[in-house]
């Protein structure tokens, strides 16, 4: 029995990986045994890159709660550790929300994490 080389499935195969292929650079676009290499590689990047995305916006927000407390004089440390302390249970994206957007209801967690600090 012959081997079938351009059956349905196998176009359909490849017309997929060209598709996901679709706008990288050169041959790797176009043609089939490169295309699929380059696929192949560029779902590895975007798992990966997945993972870190979720790292990265945890250290910009870390960052923007860090500022924001060392304004008001007190450590980011210092501060999760008495929000903590006050049963206060807001995440850092939020923390670091209220940092950028609402400065007043910001500062009023600063007081109440050095009120609990000092008592």
């Amino acid at each position: 029995m012959p081997r079938a080389v351009d059956g349905t499935k196998h176009k359909d195969k490849r017309a997929k990986v060209l598709k996901l292929a679709k706008g990288f650079w050169g041959r790797r676009s176009t043609n089939w045994r490169i295309a699929k290499d380059a696929v192949a590689r560029a779902g590895q990047y975007a798992y990966r890159g997945r993972k870190e995305k979720k790292r990265d916006f945890r250290k910009l927000w870390i960052a923007r709660i860090s500022a924001a407390t060392r304004a008001e004089g007190l450590s980011y440390s210092q501060f999760m550790h008495a929000l903590k302390l006050a049963k206060i249970d807001l995440n850092r994206k939020v923390l670091s929300n209220m940092a950028i957007e609402d400065k007043a209801a910001f500062s009023a967690l600063v007081a109440k994490a050095k009120e609990v600090l000092e008592g």
